[in-house]
């Protein structure tokens, strides 16, 4: 096995701290597994706990929105796969962001005992999370084949979103996981944040109906959601045409996440170092 020598001094850290980053992939792989592991640990039924919460979950949001609302999804498209693709997407997204939040307080034992890029940290998080991810997007297209619902060219656009939704969770976790390091009431906030955002996206409901419901003043602030792009975009790309997609609100979300992740990197960056006080 291959090794290299880490000296620790006095502006090394900020010189080498991307090239140490890539030497320690294998540290990465290892919290990676641990953390799949931790979470499916003594779990009676393992990974499929992956498919059944987003299956009762698009269940539930059928009957509420389509039965009780008598909501109605983009015409030519079964509501249960909208609802599902919606809440695929955004389940990632929620997920990663909250692992990442978290990532460094839940390795404080780490971050107080031995030096490596703190980066590492939450990167091992979006990993862990984008397995769940995957899981359930085989849901998804289990049920495409029950409704007979099949996915057309739009599909070739599914990485695109794909990652500009991990890399909106990377870019606003950063943020929060410096600031619960320092201040552990963050973390009460955390889960209140995706609960608000959970029904500001249009996962159970399509944005054409915010575009015909709501006046015009309305529709720059509805954007301003980066995710709001994302998961329509997400929907047209498994959904086809029929799916309702402002291109418009794509670049808002690119122009947004682009910004808030150099912020957060630079942000995440300059705090690191006080980690180890801090916790």
């Amino acid at each position: 096995m291959k090794t290299h020598e880490v000296v620790i001094e006095p502006g090394r850290s900020e010189k080498n701290y991307w090239r140490d980053l890539w030497r320690n992939r294998e540290l990465l792989y290892i919290l990676s597994m641990r953390d799949i592991s931790v979470r499916y640990k003594q779990t009676v039924l393992g990974t499929s706990w992956s498919l059944i919460r987003p299956l009762i979950t698009m269940l539930i949001m059928f009957f509420v929105f389509s039965k009780v609302a008598k909501l109605k999804g983009d015409p030519g498209i079964p509501y249960p796969l909208m609802i599902l693709a919606g809440l695929t997407i955004w389940t990632f997204f929620a997920n990663a962001f909250t692992q990442i939040s978290t990532s460094i307080t839940a390795n404080s034992n780490l971050v107080t005992k031995v030096y490596f890029p703190r980066l590492i940290m939450p990167l091992s998080s979006s990993i862990v999370s984008f397995i769940d991810f995957l899981v359930a997007l085989g849901l998804f297209f289990v049920l495409t084949i029950w409704y007979q619902f099949w996915p057309d060219w739009h599909i070739l656009f599914l990485p695109f979103f794909i990652i500009l939704a991990l890399l909106a969770s990377f870019a606003f976790g950063l943020i929060f996981a410096v600031l619960n390091v320092r201040f552990r009431d963050i973390g009460q906030l955390i889960p209140f944040i995706v609960q608000i955002g959970f029904y500001a996206c249009p996962i159970a409901y399509s944005s054409r109906l915010v575009e015909e419901n709501a006046g015009e003043w309305w529709h720059p602030i509805y954007y301003i959601n980066p995710m709001v792009g994302i998961i329509d975009g997400f929907k047209w790309s498994l959904l086809g045409e029929n799916a309702f997609f402002n291109p418009k609100s794509v670049i808002n979300s690119v122009v947004i996440i682009g910004l808030f992740l150099f912020i957060s990197l630079a942000f995440f960056r300059k705090r690191e170092n006080s980690f180890v006080d801090d916790i």
